[in-house]
């Protein structure tokens, strides 16, 4: 099986066999879609919540809003089907005990994520969000399981 390293502000897309991997996902979301009848997948590994806040900054696939678009538009583009495409979500920790909403950038990025997921019409299946604690995450294309990997939490599949 292929290994694919989605690094952060970054987004990738594959048929099967492979596997979609991101690291040290702390206030950061990985988002993983999957059309299963076509085959193609693909990952985001995303920052930020709004890439309005930030206008200067040209990079589409670290913010919610514009990199789950470009997600969505590229395993579209390799025949997925919007009607079969579902995601999973993990991610989007308060890493910094922060109890102010404005400073926790990990639960304004898990919002956001599901606000564009609804946009999009494509529903969440399953989701390891929040809590204090980093992740690296393992997106297997052929059966959609979603490996959550966790140094202080140990590791489970979704």
């Amino acid at each position: 099986m292929e290994k694919i390293i989605v690094g952060i502000s970054d987004v990738k897309t594959c048929r099967e066999p492979s596997e979609l991997v991101t690291y040290a996902l702390g206030s950061c979301v990985g988002i993983c879609m999957r059309d299963g009848v076509n085959g193609v997948s693909g990952m985001a590994h995303i920052m930020l919540p709004d890439s309005t806040a930030i206008q200067t900054d040209g990079n589409r696939m670290k913010f919610a809003d514009t990199g789950i678009e470009l997600l969505y538009n590229e395993l579209i583009k390799l025949g997925a089907v919007h009607s079969r495409l579902t995601a999973k979500i993990a991610g989007g920790a308060n890493m910094f005990g922060s109890v102010s909403n404005t400073m926790n950038i990990g639960e304004r990025n898990v919002i956001a994520t599901k606000k564009q997921l609804e946009k999009l019409g494509v529903p969440i299946t399953a989701e390891d969000t929040g809590l204090d604690y980093g992740r690296t995450i393992k997106f297997n294309s052929e059966d959609g399981s979603l490996l959550v990997m966790s140094s202080l939490k140990g590791n489970k599949t979704i």
